[in-house]
């Protein structure tokens, strides 16, 4: 990543959606099932630090941002531990950090399982500081008794009372040191999972997904006049069909004006640390009605409007579709930074893409998904910051797949491998 080192910030408070984000040392922001903490001044994203090659639990991620758009790797929190809920060959998802009111601990929750998901639990951590290494406490308790759901979510309300959020409905307050379980407050029924809550003028809104594996649904939210409810399921808050914008809830935080931000996952099994990518969006509320009306490629966090990278970029037509393997298009092109624009639909597979400057050098090699289950076109690729320098962008189809099973076996992701690049923009 040598050609990459002078890392400039130009997107400032603009998040661009469904693309890799790249850090300070341009390497790919690797931090999915997520939640952001917001203290000292700065964001603080924690995430699963995907592999490419296995499920198994490779760490969680800790990233910081004064803008929510450039991040700076900070290093894996908790990495793998030597054996327990944790171990070599266990899962670990779903990672969310609060910062305790009675102590100043950062505690750390999450889903730990087996590799088969057979074996349960709510793992805790604690560190003094944010971006500490976090010690793995064991399994958090309820009435002396291990919790063992999986798929969760936090929740911290305006008196500093933190709640576990679990699938398919339980929703427990957390002791006043954030430690074990005070009780459940509410049993949410006909919920998902993947379960996000946050609270606007008094009303608490709480996000789910339906249970299709790594793909994409429409996700729905139910609405209480307090976490123990009750609870009114009030159906999607994305148009019908949208899939959630091609993405799955994990967090729903606060901008710094009170609008709530949609945090989502768009998964990309096999290659989730690589082509695995993020859709984060405002949520517009008006009493108990909650919607994000339309998709946003780029978007403003200041201006809460939609905002085009592409507009001073110089365009090259490209038009390449193959679900030929090996099959591929050079652009060469001169400046600092480009775009790859396509369409992801399901007939599409991955890409390698490949940025070398004028002595053949490798400054990027990376995976995009042209996967999809609702088609959409887009931006697909936003690189890193280059120096200013003659490139040649190579896009090659690599005949992998995005396709896997769930629990029960059925089968999704795509029937195809196609590649589907409409233009590349450079500045």
């Amino acid at each position: 990543m040598e050609c990459i080192r002078q890392f400039l910030r130009p997107f400032s408070y603009v998040v661009i959606n469904g693309v890799p984000w790249y850090d300070q040392h341009g390497n790919v922001v690797n931090a999915h099932g997520a939640g952001i903490t917001y203290d000292n001044g700065r964001y603080w994203l924690f995430g699963e630090y995907k592999s490419d090659s296995t499920n198994a639990f490779p760490g969680f991620s800790c990233y910081s941002s004064s803008d929510l758009a450039t991040w700076r790797f900070e290093r894996v929190v908790l990495p793998v531990q030597k054996n327990g809920i944790l171990g070599p060959q266990r899962v670990g998802e779903r990672v969310k950090v609060m910062k305790c009111p009675k102590t100043g601990q950062y505690v750390m929750l999450m889903h730990t399982d087996a590799m088969d998901y057979n074996d349960p639990h709510i793992g805790i951590a604690t560190s003094p500081a944010i971006n500490g290494e976090y010690q793995l406490k064991g399994t958090l308790q309820y009435k002396g008794k291990p919790i063992k759901q999986w798929d969760m979510g936090v929740f911290q309300d305006d008196d500093g009372t933190g709640y576990l959020l679990i699938h398919h409905g339980p929703i427990y307050r957390l002791s006043n040191d954030y430690l074990s379980v005070d009780t459940m407050v509410a049993r949410v029924e006909g919920m998902g999972e993947s379960p996000a809550m946050f609270k606007k003028d008094g009303i608490y809104y709480l996000l789910t997904s339906n249970l299709t594996s790594w793909e994409r649904n429409d996700n729905y939210y139910f609405t209480a006049p307090s976490p123990a409810g009750p609870w009114t399921r009030q159906g999607n808050f994305c148009p019908e069909g949208s899939l959630t914008w091609n993405s799955q809830t994990t967090f729903v935080m606060k901008l710094p004006d009170g609008t709530p931000m949609y945090m989502g996952d768009r998964w990309s099994y096999p290659h989730q640390a690589s082509a695995a990518t993020y859709v984060w969006l405002p949520l517009q509320t008006n009493g108990v009605r909650l919607s994000i009306p339309a998709y946003w490629n780029a978007w403003d966090v200041r201006t809460i409007a939609p905002v085009d990278p592409l507009k001073e970029c110089l365009k090259t037509q490209v038009n390449f579709s193959s679900n030929d393997i090996g099959a591929k298009t050079t652009i060469p092109f001169k400046g600092r930074r480009i775009f790859v624009t396509g369409e992801a639909n399901a007939h599409g597979g991955y890409a390698k893409l490949t940025i070398r400057n004028q002595k053949g050098k490798v400054c990027v090699t990376t995976l995009i998904d042209f996967y999809a289950k609702m088609p959409e076109q887009g931006i697909r690729y936003a690189s890193p910051i280059l120096p200013m320098d003659e490139y040649e962008l190579v896009i090659e189809v690599t005949g992998d797949r995005s396709n896997w099973t769930d629990k029960r076996h059925n089968l999704y992701g795509t029937d195809g491998c196609f590649v589907n690049v409409l233009a590349v923009y450079n500045e």
